[in-house]
This record gives structure tokens, C-alpha cells and sequence, in this order.
């Protein structure tokens, strides 16, 4: 490295580095770094100048060896989540296959609308050595590489092909992954050459530049339209989303839900927006909701939708609106989200557009009859509810797992969980206890995030200096497809508790295909083709990458694990065998396609089950 007067003569790697590092954001009036960890697998495509240029800032921007390329990104998402966006991790690989790997945990950050920036190494611009290792070559076209896939799952992608290139497209990068609207992952490629090659850089592209989230503030017009839709409301109904939390504004939604008497419900995304106990939390809406939030939406003649993309699994597939009269108003930062299904869109910020709404509505207030009705309706959920969870001496089921994981958990910990069954038992049968203390991972439904998000969220704990411990709830198919953050979590010191249900094999889509008329195949082992059927050791496996692990067969020897784990210095594994068929029954539908034509009644049954369903659907755009 060369200092001139106003320049720095730097690597294209370097520069990126640099710049990288002095990227700062505010976070409740003190500074943090915005970019908080890099993790990385190298290879050739990105080891010799990203890696050098990493091993230079590796007390300012750590580096973290992952063990698999997709859950090291998916370790960076869930650390974004936890930090509500507004810190963001790296993940950087080799070209070729370790590229490739990360597709996935780019599709889940661009489904889940999470910051995640993507480093991958590329072919050479010159192309002189040609194919190198790794390069998949088209015929038709040899500027593609597999790098290319990444357009279609993130907000950003640029492939640096000139060192200068940095100057315009690393800032436009970073605003992306702050946007309120358009967060979500970004990509660079960085071909081999490029990575290597120096250019003068002005030294005020490195000046430290301090970043704060913007808040959008809504139309005055579109908020007096709003306004005069929810006066007019009898039964209001507030569905709290995800983008509450990144807007910090859960204060904001519980002091307009009391004011006002109109009861919440929240989406997957939105959960822990309310403790469980608040008088105007009515439970999770959907097909993997509460009776009490999905009775309530069947009524609703007005939906206040705020900062949710309304997903199939918060709409029952748009049946779960069944008053003809129901108005929809939709406040959120993008419009594309607010514009969704004929609604009064609200384009802007939630904390600051609910402060407007409440001003504008004056005095008025939701009958006192519905917002009754909405407790009442959630008393009786929550006996139900209640009673799932309580423990017996019976095979336990996912709802008592669930349970004795609650009654364990404090305030300050964090439940993580993914795709599967957990999702849905871990939604209807949670009872929040802090403030954006769940993550339930359904915008992509993503088998294997749990433990690696678990490495994630704990590590952003001990970023924070949070209090707490990470629950990890994890089915043993999701656990067989990725579980080698374990390891991670082992090596580096951040402690998760990961809690793993055996009912051997894919239970849960078992249970959708006997609903759909289906026979039993090739989910649960015991109806899949194999040779021998083996019982799986976890927590042997577990041990073996040096957790702590313990195999429990009960509810009462689960909460004495729990506690056993609470007081473990670092990553402890439970395993528990439930029952494959035991299942919290939704009330509300959810549309997948059933065949016309079959040789089985139960099929043709099944499908006309599911069209009473379609009767249903809201009709939008």
C-alpha cells in the first residue's frame, strides 16, 4: 500500500475491505460497526486477496470459519433478524460450488426481506486461463458464471470488473441493505484477477460515515383515507407483521391497540410484538394460528395490516377475510407490500404512521362489544392451549415439548425454529414473554436454518452483550440436513440449547399427505425404501462435536435437561422421541393443489374438502 496526498493505492480486495470497515450505524443513540462479522469458507476464488485483506482488519471486522457455505450465510441472516437489521453480517466463498451453496441462504434472506451482504469469488475478467477450476462455461455466452444465479434472490447484484467500479457500486449497495423497502441480500462477485488489481482511491471514500435507518413518513392524503376507512369500522382488526420489529414500534402498536380497543394478531414474522399476557393480543392468525385470531378475522370489517407482506400462512391462502364488507388498510415501508389485494396502501414508516393514524382519529375507539369478544375468544384459546401443553407421562407430543421449553425460558432468551412441524407448534403454542424474542423462519421454510441460525442469534446476543440463552427447536429430518453449526457453535463459545424432536422422518408432510387424501409414503422412514432401519444416536453425534448432550424420554426428564442445559457454560443437545401422529389442528385453510383426477376416493374427497375452502378466497391483485 502506497499513501499519496489524497489517494490510496489499494488492491480492488482492499478497498472493498477498507470501505467495508468504515461503515457505521446508530443504534438507539450509540455507535456500532454496520457490518459486525464476516463468515467464510476460502478457497481459491477468494483466499488469496479477500483473505489478505481480511487477516489486515481481523480486530475490526472478525472472521469466522464456517463449516458449510449455505449455514454460514444462514448464520448471517439469523444474525441480522436478532438484531432486528440493523447490523448485517458477511458470507464469502471460493467460486464454483461454494458460490452455488449460498443460493439458498440468499433466497430465505430475500423471501424474509433480511440484510445479508454476499461475497464470491468469479472467473477471470481476461479470460486468458480459461476454464479455470470451478468454471461451468456457456457455450453461448462466456461472461456467465454460476455467480449468476444469485439475480434472481437478491435486491443487489454487481460483478466488479474494473477496481474503479467500487466507487459507485458500494454505496448504492449499502443504502439497499438499510432501505426499509428494499432490504434484503446483495451480492458482488469478484473475479480473480480483479481482486488483485490496484487502483487510487480517493482516501475520502474511506472516511467513517455514520448511518441511521430511515424513517419514511407516510402521505397526508393516504392517511386521511385510512383514518376515515377505520372510523367507519365496527369490528377493526389490527395484523401485526414483522416489519413492526424492524421499525422498533412494538411500543407504538400496544399503546394504538389499548387506546383504540382494537384486538392485535400477529403473523410468523410478527411474533413476541406482544407479550402473551397483553390485554389486546389475540393470538397468531392462520392455518398454524389461534382459534381465537382466526374467528376474529372471519368477522373483521376492517384489517389494519401493518408491516406484513400478508403471506398465504397469515391470509389462510385469502380465505381468512370471510366478511364481505371487510376493508383492508395496509401501512408499510414498501409499496409493493401496501398495495397488495385492493387495500387503502399507507406507504411509510409503522412507528411513524401509527402515531399520524392515532392523531387523526380523535376520539374514537372500537365497540366495546367486539373488543369483549376478542377476549373472550382468547380466554378459551388459551385453556385449550393450556392444556396441549401441559406435561403427561404419555410419548410426548411437539405442543409438550414446546411447553416445557416455555415454562423454562426467561424474558431475555430467544426461541429460533424453521421448516417442518416446529413452525406451526412453535406459533400456536409459544407464549412470548420478551419483546422479539422468537424467530420462526416461514418466509422460505428453510430446513437446516435452525441450528445455523442458532450460531447466529447467539452470537448476536453476545455481540449485544444481551442476557439470555438461544433455544434451538429442530425436527430430525432438519437436524440430519445441516447440523454442523453445532461444532461452530462449539469452537467459537457461543452457547445455544438445541432441543431436537425425533418422530422419525418428514412427520409433518406425512400428515399433509394423509389429509389430502394420500397414503403413507416416503416420509416417515418406516414407509420410506431402505435396506435397515437405524436409530440415529443425536446425541452421540452431538457429543462428538463437542457439545454437551443428554437423550431424555419424558416431559419431567426434559425440564430436568433444561435446567442441566440453562447451567451448561456452552452448547448443550437434548433429544427427544415424540409422537409422529400428534398434532395442534388448525381451524383455518390453506390452499395446495389436490389432484383432479384419481384412482383413490380419498383424493377426489380430499379435493372437494379443499374447494369448500376456495369458496372462501378473497379475490385480489
Amino acid at each position: 500500500m502506497v499513501r499519496g496526498d489524497e489517494t490510496l493505492t489499494l488492491t480492488m480486495a482492499q478497498a472493498l475491505v477498507r470501505y467495508l470497515v468504515a461503515q457505521r450505524i446508530e443504534i438507539d443513540g450509540a455507535e456500532w460497526p454496520l457490518f459486525a462479522a464476516v463468515f467464510a469458507i476460502f478457497g481459491h476464488g477468494n483466499v488469496t486477496c479477500l483473505g489478505e485483506a481480511l487477516y489486515e482488519v481481523r480486530d475490526d471486522l472478525p472472521t469466522w470459519r464456517g463449516q458449510n457455505e449455505q449455514s454460514m450465510a444462514l448464520a448471517g441472516v439469523a444474525y441480522a433478524k436478532a438484531r432486528l437489521r440493523r447490523q448485517i453480517c458477511i458470507a464469502t466463498s471460493s467460486a464454483g460450488p461454494g458460490a452455488t451453496n449460498m443460493v439458498t441462504a440468499a433466497a430465505l434472506a430475500h423471501a424474509n426481506r433480511l440484510p445479508l451482504l454476499i461475497l464470491s469469488g468469479d472467473t477471470f475478467t481476461s479470460r486468458l486461463p480459461d476454464p479455470v477450476l470451478q468454471q461451468v462455461e456457456h457455450f453461448h455466452n462466456p461472461s456467465i458464471s454460476v455467480n449468476d444465479a444469485f439475480r434472481s434472490v437478491t435486491r443487489y447484484w454487481d460483478r466488479i470488473t474494473a477496481p474503479e467500479q467500487l466507487l459507485q457500486s458500494l454505496p448504492q449497495m449499502v443504502e439497499t441493505l438499510l432501505d426499509p423497502a428494499d432490504c434484503g441480500p446483495a451480492f458482488l462477485g469478484l473475479p480473480q484477477d480483479i481482486q488483485a488489481r490496484a487502483y487510487d482511491y480517493p482516501e475520502a471514500f474511506f472516511e467513517p460515515r455514520l448511518h441511521r435507518i430511515r424513517r419514511p413518513r407516510p402521505d397526508s392524503d393516504d392517511l386521511a383515507r385510512a383514518a376515515e376507512i377505520v372510523r367507519a369500522a365496527r369490528k377493526p382488526l389490527i395484523v401485526a407483521g414483522g416489519g413492526l420489529h424492524y421499525s422498533g414500534a412494538a411500543r407504538e402498536l400496544a399503546a394504538f391497540a389499548e387506546s383504540r380497543g382494537i384486538p392485535v394478531v400477529e403473523t410468523l414474522a410478527g411474533r413476541a410484538l406482544l407479550p402473551h399476557d397483553h390485554p389486546m393480543n389475540a393470538g397468531p392468525i392462520g392455518p398454524t394460528g389461534a382459534h381465537s385470531a382466526n374467528a376474529l378475522a372471519r368477522e373483521a370489517d376492517l384489517v389494519l395490516a401493518v408491516g406484513t407482506r400478508l403471506q398465504d400462512f397469515v391470509t389462510a391462502s385469502w380465505s381468512a377475510f370471510q366478511n364481505p364488507d371487510m376493508r383492508l388498510v395496509s401501512i408499510n415501508a414498501a409499496r409493493f407490500d401496501a398495495a397488495k389485494h385492493r387495500g387503502q396502501g399507507v406507504v411509510g414508516d409503522a412507528k411513524v404512521a401509527l402515531a399520524e393514524l392515532d392523531t387523526l382519529l380523535g376520539d374514537w375507539v372500537s365497540p366495546p362489544d367486539w373488543t369483549g369478544r376478542a377476549r373472550e375468544l382468547y380466554g378459551d384459546w388459551n385453556k385449550a392451549l393450556e392444556a396441549r401443553t401441559a406435561a403427561t407421562n404419555s410419548l410426548p407430543s411437539y405442543a409438550q415439548v414446546i411447553g416445557a421449553v416455555n415454562r423454562a425460558s426467561g424474558p431475555d432468551d430467544r426461541v429460533l425454529t424453521a421448516a417442518g412441524g416446529m413452525p406451526a407448534e412453535l406459533n400456536t403454542n409459544w407464549k412470548a414473554k420478551g419483546l422479539a424474542s422468537v424467530d420462526i423462519e416461514f418466509g422460505f421454510s428453510c430446513m437446516g436454518y435452525e441450528v445455523a441460525g442458532g450460531w447466529g442469534a447467539a452470537m448476536a446476543s453476545a455481540d449485544s452483550g444481551a442476557p439470555g440463552e438461544t433455544y434451538v427447536l429442530v425436527g430430525d429430518g432438519s437436524y440430519l440436513i445441516m447440523n454442523s453449526d453445532v461444532y461452530s457453535s462449539v469452537l467459537t463459545g457461543h452457547k445455544m440449547i438445541v432441543v431436537i424432536c425425533d418422530n422419525q422422518g418428514f412427520a409433518v408432510i406425512n400428515k399433509l399427505q394423509n389429509n389430502s387424501g394420500n397414503e403413507s409414503f416416503n416420509n416417515l422412514l418406516e414407509d420410506c425404501r431402505i435396506e435397515k432401519f437405524v436409530n440415529v444416536d443425536f446425541a452421540g453425534h452431538a457429543r462428538a462435536m463437542g457439545a454437551e448432550a443428554e437423550a431424555v424420554s419424558s416431559i419431567a426428564e426434559l425440564e430436568a435437561a433444561l435446567q442441566r442445559a440453562r447451567a451448561a457454560a456452552g452448547t448443550c443437545v437434548i433429544t427427544v422421541k415424540v409422537d409422529k401422529h400428534a398434532w395442534t389442528e388448525g381451524d383455518a385453510w390453506w390452499e395446495v393443489g389436490i389432484p383432479e383426477v384419481s384412482k383413490r376416493e380419498s383424493v377426489l374427497e380430499a379435493g372437494r374438502l379443499w374447494d369448500e375452502g376456495r369458496r372462501h378466497q378473497r379475490r385480489g391483485i
